[in-house]
């Protein structure tokens, strides 16, 4: 078959479309990377340097790790404990 012979899709106009959909029912793409922004943190080097240690032993990233633990403790609504 041609190009021109394959059966071309019907273009959708505006009465093809409904006034208003309902997704109240919808759930979240699974497969949609949750966002994440850039930013310049001052980190003490012992603090970075025990992620670091900890990370090499399962084998991720750094960064990575700082990222499960802040996650973790946003979650959780751990509280800092000030002295």
């Amino acid at each position: 078959m041609r190009s021109e012979e394959k059966k071309q899709k019907p273009i959708l106009g505006e009465d093809d479309m409904e006034e208003e959909y309902d997704f109240s029912n919808g759930i979240k793409n699974p497969y949609m990377k949750p966002h994440k922004q850039q930013m310049t943190i001052r980190i003490r080097i012992d603090t970075i340097n025990y992620f670091k240690r900890e990370a090499e032993k399962i084998g991720i990233p750094y960064q990575t790790m700082i990222n499960m633990y802040l996650d973790d403790c946003a979650i959780s609504k751990r509280k800092i404990k000030w002295e």
